[in-house]
């Protein structure tokens, strides 16, 4: 389904979708693509921001809080750190910020319909090392932080914590492997298999926004630390450890 009320943009995107072979909906506002996507239930909603009778951001908003999973793809004209964290917050899968290249466009669509079945991409010779990301059987603890995959539930110092799908990704990762250093690239691999086209700006501001949720202090963070040039790291503050940079 495409929510965008830019007639021209609409059909863009709507004919790149089709000659890959899907079947598209279009829809022109907000309060409309809320009652096809009930009626309906797409495989994936691409979602313009600013849009009448409900923006995208209301939209996503109302989807997450009656559970529904459709991963969506924003599109924004708004570039900033804060809009970007919002769409995310709200539990966006992805975004794309205004003009943007179709091929990029549906390379993004290919890896979030992919994640959302469940195949993950095939491995190749230059991806990180390390197993493809599985369900563990029990929950995963790194000090108070806990993250249970299979409940899909996470909790600080036993106080739950709502995370988005992608940020819930990130944390089973690094939780499953604490003080290991994750480069930016094998975080990607996490949130959208082995695609060249999906940034790791994706990644950064995932991390900005766990850390808001799981920190105490997000701008002096003790437990996602930043290990300068290299990517990032989730360990206990209680432990006594060398200093590392944040």
């Amino acid at each position: 389904m495409v929510a965008e009320d830019d007639a021209k943009q609409a059909e863009l995107v709507r004919r790149y979708l089709e000659h890959e072979g899907h079947s598209v909906v279009v829809v022109e506002d907000g309060r409309t693509a809320l009652e096809e996507v009930r009626h309906r239930e797409p495989d994936l909603l691409v979602l313009d921001v600013m849009m009448p009778r409900a923006d995208g951001l209301d939209v996503v908003r109302i989807l997450r809080a009656e559970s529904r999973e459709v991963p969506v793809l924003m599109l924004t004209a708004r570039s900033t750190e804060d809009d970007l964290l919002l769409g995310l917050d709200l539990g966006a899968d992805d975004y794309m910020t205004k003009p943007f290249s179709p091929r990029e466009l549906m390379a993004r669509v290919r890896t979030l319909l992919r994640r959302s079945r469940g195949s993950a991409a095939p491995a190749t010779p230059s991806s990180a090392p390390g197993p493809a990301p599985t369900v563990q059987d029990e929950a995963l603890s790194v000090g108070t932080l806990k993250v249970d995959p299979v409940r899909h539930e996470v909790s600080v110092a036993e106080t739950p914590v709502v995370c988005t799908p992608g940020e819930f990704r990130i944390l089973v990762a690094m939780a499953a492997e604490p003080d290991r250093v994750f480069t930016r690239q094998r975080l990607l691999e996490e949130l959208h298999g082995f695609d060249k086209y999906i940034s790791g700006r994706t990644v950064d501001v995932h991390v900005m926004n766990l850390r808001k949720k799981i920190e105490r202090a997000p701008r002096r963070p003790t437990r996602l630390l930043t290990v300068f040039g290299v990517g990032y790291k989730l360990t206990d503050p209680a432990k006594k450890a060398p200093r590392a940079s944040s």
